[in-house]
């Protein structure tokens, strides 16, 4: 009988999960697993998981444990996805195009070291656009960036999506909300078309733009909406829901509560960027840095300008803490964050730290990213993390912030915005 692998379903959304089988194989016989992605730069991402069929030579990755001497070991179902890793140094696995999928390549071989035939090959389409979500490019004013809506007729939840120092526009997380029922802005805010080329000056009047701009659409449920951010995009929505009106709910994941890498501007107030000390960079590898020591503490003269006074804030918060962060003492900024809204009275966040996981905590089967080029350093950075933690910890935070922005936004009256 002839090998047949066999990877369900042939289309699927990238946060779904993998299901992979084989059969016809010999019993007992010694197998390894090869999945490998291309994105869009060329670069290939691969994993190696080793097997031995069954007595019947069958195999099922939720059944049967990876054996030592491939990317990973155990009974892990999306083990071959989060366990990807790249040819080269220093790459960060992106998906800019969120409108073409991902093809993600199975090859089963049969050995272990070395490899000996290929026996089968299984092809799946792993996707960030769900079927009837609708993607719409937003040049309303000065706001940039891309809305996601669900099907149906609405109103939906609104969230406002910001990402890291990077710049540009990404649209995967907002994307994938957009499937989860989320009307969802992906918002750029530099190094994107007219916006500011560099991060010099930030003017939170253009995040106000971009609230309104969605408490004012017809398909967003209000009277007010969600936000989530990650690394800078982290401190610009603590500083969002800080100083706006219109903030519910706000997730946050490995930010800081100093406002970092520029100054931030509203109206007579400036928050100055944190300030930080190069020769605190340590250089665990030739070439790789490691930066979580290099900025000040914000309790102490003069940073304290640079603090976000969160404590003012009237949303409800969530803060993701990966506690192998190399690139900010994040459960170090969660802390502070509790203490300042419980000094005023307000409800105290939901903060889960997860130990081995590090920077990007990404959603579900992302592979860890360990060290690639900061934008603002100009040398690659680590990024901290465990492989098998960091995969668990994007899974559990995944559904965690969809549940704490649907509870919060949900049950909100639909009635206009006092903006």
């Amino acid at each position: 009988m002839s090998v047949s692998l066999q990877v369900t379903p042939g289309h699927c959304l990238y946060d779904e999960p993998l299901r992979v089988a084989a059969s016809g194989i010999g019993p007992g016989q010694e197998v390894t697993l090869q999945a490998t992605v291309t994105d869009e730069g060329g670069e290939t991402f691969t994993s190696l998981s080793r097997y031995r069929a069954g007595s019947g030579g069958e195999l099922d990755l939720s059944q049967c444990p990876a054996l030592e001497g491939g990317s990973f070991t155990g009974v892990e179902p999306e083990g071959p996805l989060w366990a990807l890793q790249p040819q080269s140094p220093f790459r960060r696995f992106l998906r800019k195009d969120v409108q073409s999928p991902i093809q993600l390549q199975l090859s089963l071989y049969q050995g272990h070291e070395p490899l000996g035939p290929l026996l089968a090959t299984a092809t799946q389409e792993r996707g960030f656009i769900g079927e009837g979500v609708s993607r719409i490019p937003v040049r309303e004013g000065k706001v940039r960036g891309s809305l996601f809506l669900p099907p149906g007729e609405g109103p939906f939840p609104g969230v406002i999506e910001l990402q890291g120092t990077g710049g540009g526009l990404l649209e995967y997380k907002a994307s994938l909300l957009a499937g989860k029922g989320f009307a969802t802005l992906a918002l750029a805010y530099y190094g994107y078309e007219d916006l500011p080329k560099q991060m010099k000056d930030f003017h939170l009047e253009y995040f106000e733009e971009a609230v309104n701009f969605m408490l004012k659409n017809p398909k967003v449920k209000g009277p007010g909406i969600g936000l989530l951010g990650h690394s800078k995009g982290g401190d610009l929505v603590l500083s969002m829901a800080t100083f706006l009106k219109g903030i519910t709910a706000t997730a946050v994941v490995n930010g800081s509560l100093a406002n970092v890498g520029a100054d931030l501007h509203y109206k007579d107030i400036m928050l100055p960027a944190i300030g930080f000390e190069a020769n605190r960079i340590t250089f665990p590898q030739p070439g790789v840095a490691d930066i979580s020591n290099v900025l000040n503490n914000p309790l102490e003269e003069p940073n304290r300008a640079s603090l976000i006074p969160v404590g003012r804030a009237n949303s409800k918060f969530l803060f993701i803490v990966g506690q192998e962060d190399k690139n900010f003492k994040s459960d170090f900024y969660a802390k502070i964050a509790c203490d300042l809204l419980t000094e005023q009275g307000k409800e105290k966040p939901q903060v889960v730290c997860y130990p081995g996981a590090g920077h990007y905590i990404e959603p579900p089967n992302f592979p860890l990213c360990k060290a690639s080029m900061h934008r603002l350093v100009g040398l690659p950075v680590i990024w901290g993390g465990e492989m098998k933690a960091h995969a668990m910890a994007q899974v559990d935070s995944w559904h965690r912030i969809q549940a704490f922005l649907h509870e919060h936004l949900d049950t909100q009256d639909n009635i206009p915005s006092k903006l």
